[in-house]
């Protein structure tokens, strides 16, 4: 684990990371190719369904639905000067993330201070997803692909915060669909239209529920990969200019959705409540 040195001046929060030794492989000669397996997949959906707080069977979902082209990308990633500054830079996120006491001293309106928002408000953690990962029993390798998997890992809940997308079932599928927009795994559209399609079938709305997906993807087809940015820059950003400069769109379909649902008198972070208000 990194050690985390923070300096502070006039009106400026310098967030210093000293990381262990950058891996000198790219991936370990002994990891094991995954195979596809979409039945599989299908069924940690199905139980992914029955809890959506799961977040175990959604690992799982992406461990049997490998994109050929996954591995090279990441690759090319990781060998570019970019790559190489943020293994230096950011090795391991999650204590970055996690030490809230620092992130709040950037100014107010910053990237960092809605992430904390967000994250204290949901009772989450970038700890707590590490954790949901290790529930898998997967071995890790002190390579350069485990630092690009950890690192498309750790940033899931800061899409939330840069894209708009609340943490309700769409909001969730939204995040999925933008993040498919921005890597095209297909662990995340999957779970995105799969998700669309549940909700579409057991909430009763006029909630245009497949165009809001449609918009998550083209918006993070056409924005940066939030992955490839330095972080510690980004957190210190103010988060309208941080929008901006990423090319993130206004998540419009997604509002409507909402209103569709508020209309009906469902709320649509509680959809247990909704057979009854349909």
């Amino acid at each position: 684990m990194p050690l985390i040195r923070v300096i502070v001046a006039t009106e400026r929060v310098t967030i210093v990371t000293t990381p262990p030794a950058v891996p000198a492989i790219f991936a370990d000669p002994s990891r094991k190719p995954l195979k596809f397996r979409p039945f599989k997949a299908l069924g940690h959906f199905r139980e992914l369904i029955k809890d959506k707080e799961d977040t175990e069977q959604v690992f799982h979902i992406f461990e049997s639905l490998p994109r050929k082209s996954f591995l090279p990308e990441a690759q090319a990633f990781c060998e570019s000067e970019q790559g190489q500054r943020l293994m230096r830079e950011e090795f391991y996120l999650p204590d970055v993330l996690d030490d809230h006491e620092t992130l709040r001293r950037t100014p107010l309106g910053s990237v960092a201070h809605a992430y904390c928002d967000f994250m204290e408000q949901e009772g989450l953690s970038a700890a707590g997803l590490v954790a949901e990962s290790a529930k898998m029993g997967r071995p890790v390798f002190d390579d350069q692909l485990q630092w690009y998997a950890n690192r498309l890992r750790d940033t899931h809940d800061m899409l939330h915060v840069l894209t708009g997308y609340g943490r309700d079932a769409l909001g969730e599928q939204c995040v999925l669909a933008f993040t498919w927009g921005q890597n095209r795994n297909l662990g995340n559209i999957f779970i995105a239209y799969a998700g669309g399609l549940e909700l579409k079938r057991s909430v009763k709305a006029d909630a245009p529920i497949f165009a809001a997906l449609k918009e998550g993807r083209l918006n993070g087809r056409a924005a940066l990969k939030i992955h490839h940015q330095s972080i510690l820059d980004l957190l210190k950003e103010p988060l309208s200019a941080a929008r901006q400069r990423l090319g993130i769109g206004d998540p419009a379909q997604y509002h409507a959705c909402h209103r569709a649902y508020t209309s009906r008198g469902i709320d649509p972070y509680n959809f247990l409540a909704a057979p009854a208000a349909a």
